[in-house]
């Protein structure tokens, strides 16, 4: 076998030609979308109402692996991808670890994470509706900051609702959106009659992307030409996101290596889902096996302290009712500083998958993230964003328990974008005023009150 260099880059022609549907390889399928009101599973017509019809198919579809990738979308691609996968000689070397690690890097291009990779394929699908723009939330601003820019590049309005937090904490990633020609409005606000309820009901509230989401889909659903779209969660973000896991998967078999480990900070879904998605079609399938690991903050802990139940998508209870594993719709988080893992809920389709026991889930509070954020900054040379640093904190406890048993353990995990707009947060963890937060019983009692009964 051939040495094995830093740096896995594959070939424009090595791109992924299609997107992977992990569903098309469940037993046990997600549960369907159901209608907030009646109950009932949720129509292609129903949901075209407020996504694109494309992207409502793509949503829908639980047969088809594979979906095809428009070649405009693949053109746009080869601006930033293949995104290299990296192996971590440097942080195994320090650790004295016998472990491989490799990470998959996906913060080289302006948005600065994973995002792009979904907001240039649902901008394109609204482009080709005909539509004159999309309204969206965002957290930390990754995903808003990548919709501004996939709307710029198709000439489509972007109407952006930031988690109040975020929105404060993050004020340059902010006005890249702005660059890029968005607008953007802290959330809740009071722009919205949902806003508008939950500051009646939550005054001086940090706001969560419960609180965005149901803005962003009053707007859309109240001006003429626009749809909603958003950047985790739904089974067609999922599927674009597969990009990571496929190229992934191309780089290790390209030289012949196997994961043992595979591990992505989980929020709502979508850097996790799109990561392990060739790995778990494997396991799915019986052709190999891996651990995988999902990274959450014990702050908001959803897979870990959750329920698996039908729940409102958002605050307000205006969207689709999704089965997932959830601290209920009512749950308002810490204002944490990984904003971008501050949601309530789960992806259906992963909740599933864990509620099958094939996948693990692990808590970790916000000071002991930074830790390790600080740590592989200094020796991997990138400076990772507080979501990323999730999944890097459990990396290296797995290489560290390698050191204890001498296993040589292959672990992979996800490093979803840089920490550059996150400097606020770092200034926090430098100067000792971090605190660290996990909700008590009662809180999390409190957020399960208004599940609904399915």
């Amino acid at each position: 076998m051939s040495q094995i260099p830093y740096k896995i880059y594959l070939s424009e022609e090595e791109l992924p030609k299609a997107w992977y549907n992990l569903r098309a390889d469940m037993k046990n399928k997600p549960a369907p979308l159901l209608n907030p009101e009646t109950h009932q599973p949720m129509t292609a017509e129903e949901l075209k109402v407020v996504f694109c019809d494309e992207l409502v198919r793509q949503e829908l579809d639980e047969t088809t692996p594979y979906v095809e990738i428009p070649q405009e979308i693949r053109d746009f691609y080869k601006m930033y991808r293949p995104a290299p996968l990296i192996r971590a000689y440097c942080l195994e070397k320090k650790l004295g670890t016998p472990a491989k690690i490799y990470y998959k890097f996906e913060g080289n291009n302006t948005s600065g994470s994973h995002k792009l990779n979904s907001a240039i394929a649902q901008a394109y699908y609204a482009k080709q509706q005909g539509l004159k723009g999309v309204t969206t939330e965002t957290g930390a601003g990754q995903w808003g900051t990548a919709l501004s820019m996939a709307c710029s590049y198709f000439d489509l309005d972007c109407k952006v609702f930031m988690v109040k937090c975020s929105y404060e904490q993050k004020p340059f990633r902010r006005e890249v959106m702005r660059t890029y020609g968005a607008s953007v409005t802290p959330s809740p606000s009071m722009d919205t009659e949902v806003g508008r309820r939950i500051l009646e009901k939550h005054p001086g509230t940090s706001g969560s992307l419960g609180c965005a989401i149901s803005e962003a889909v009053e707007v859309a659903g109240k001006t003429e030409g626009y749809r909603y779209v958003l950047g985790s969660v739904m089974n067609q973000v999922m599927l674009h996101q597969s990009v990571i896991g496929l190229e992934t998967k191309t780089a290790l078999d390209k030289y012949g290596v196997k994961a043992d480990i595979v591990i992505g900070c989980a929020g709502g879904g979508s850097n996790l889902g799109g990561l392990i998605a060739p790995f778990m079609g494997e396991k799915l399938r019986g052709e190999a096996d891996y651990r995988i690991i999902a990274v959450e903050p014990t702050s908001c802990p959803s897979f870990t302290r959750g329920v698996f139940a039908y729940d409102y998508c958002d605050t307000g209870m205006v969207c689709p009712l999704q089965k997932m594993y959830t601290l209920g719709s009512g749950f308002i988080p810490a204002p944490n500083h990984a904003g971008g893992l501050r949601y309530h809920g789960m992806s259906s389709t992963l909740s599933q998958l864990y509620d099958d026991g094939l996948m693990e889930a692990v808590s970790v509070s916000q000071t002991e993230v930074f830790e390790a954020a600080e740590y592989f900054a200094r020796i991997e040379g990138i400076l990772p964003a507080p979501e990323s640093s999730h999944a890097i904190k459990v990396a290296i406890d797995e290489a560290k328990k390698c050191i204890e048993t001498g296993e040589e353990k292959t672990i992979v995990f996800g490093l979803t974008g840089t920490g550059y707009f996150d400097m606020y947060a770092y200034e926090k963890f430098h100067n000792g005023v971090m605190e660290n937060y996990s909700p008590t019983e009662e809180e999390l009692a409190k957020g399960r009150e208004g599940l609904p009964t399915v």
